[in-house]
């Protein structure tokens, strides 16, 4: 006979369920949608980041070879004498070039996460203006029915527009299910296509204003809402076209240059034909560092470390649907 708890089993499982969900394997599946575990992730080398270093770190191996191979034949090529001043020179260069990467690795990093920010407030705002004109904006013919649901599916067609916008493409065909279809001639021939369907947002409520649908008070609420819709654009567009200034890039890998042709000849009276090996590590260290900061300070395009905004689009859209189906 089985006396175990149903609701004792249930807040096992729940626990369970929570405790991979917190994992570093269940993060990394929320994020990217695949399931991977940390082993996999450490010896995975992605494709996008790994051949722009990799030139530069066999340069440095092989520089790190040549420097042994000269220093074997007897050239006076490494640091003499390792003095005070001489540890005290490296050790300088290395603690202002490791701020510098940090600094450069920070500032991405801000950047990428207030562009997350403002998505997520995209979501939130969304689904709020939904909600509040399938909630407030009265029906008086059943033609009104249909263009709420059309006004609301505006909210997904801005999401994905702003999308496009942020990466630079053309309006296509992902918009035509979200519109009529004399709206999406229009989109096409605009050059700020979110920045229209806001306006039609607007001119919606104001319409249904007009009417006697919505009271002031209800359309002034309404309104702060898309307002926010193109605060948020603005600040996604604020973060695409101030990229970090490119003086830092500029002297962060001048640095990273310097170090790499001066840190074998110091290395090598010590490490001899290990020299060379060495740098490769050191090099492809420095190297990866500074271009984590390149891969996230732009956050909106298609590679593997941006932002996943189509799925963030689809989740404002599954969010619509959920609201016209338990209203219908």
């Amino acid at each position: 006979m089985n006396n175990s708890n149903p609701n004792n089993n249930r807040e096992r499982w729940k626990r369970y369920l929570g405790r991979k969900k917190n994992s570093f394997a269940g993060k990394y599946h929320l994020y990217k949608g695949e399931k991977l575990n940390w082993f996999q992730v450490t010896l995975r080398f992605e494709k996008a980041a790994l051949p722009v270093i990799l030139p530069a770190i066999l340069f440095c191996c092989f520089y790190g070879f040549l420097v042994s191979l000269l220093y074997h034949f007897g050239c006076p090529i490494a640091f003499p004498n390792k003095n005070t001043v001489t540890i005290n020179a490296v050790l300088s260069f290395n603690i202002g070039l490791t701020l510098l990467l940090v600094f450069r690795t920070n500032t991405a990093h801000e950047r990428f996460w207030e562009g997350r920010k403002l998505w997520g407030s995209l979501v939130n705002t969304s689904r709020n203006l939904a909600r509040g004109i399938w909630i407030v904006v009265k029906e008086q013919s059943p033609s009104d029915r249909l263009e709420k649901e059309a006004t609301l599916w505006l909210l997904v067609a801005f999401a994905v527009a702003m999308k496009l916008h942020l990466r630079a493409e053309p309006v296509n065909d992902e918009l035509v299910p979200l519109m009529l279809s004399n709206n999406y001639v229009n989109l096409k021939d605009t050059n700020h296509p979110p920045l229209l369907i806001s306006f039609w947002i607007g001119a919606y409520l104001q319409e249904r204003y007009d009417q006697n649908c919505l009271n002031i008070y209800q359309l002034t609420a309404l309104q702060k809402l898309v307002d926010e819709l193109v605060n948020i654009l603005g600040g996604c567009e604020r973060i695409l076209k101030t990229p970090l200034p490119i003086i830092y890039s500029i002297r962060l890998r001048q640095l990273i240059l310097i170090y790499c042709l001066i840190l074998p000849l110091d290395l090598v009276d010590d490490f001899g034909w290990w020299t060379g090996i060495i740098m490769a590590f050191v090099s492809f260290t420095l190297l990866s560092i500074e271009e984590i900061g390149s891969e996230i300070e732009e956050p909106f395009g298609h590679d593997q470390s941006d932002l996943p905004l189509d799925a963030i689009c689809n989740t404002i859209q599954r969010s619509v649907e959920e609201l016209v189906r338990l209203a219908s």
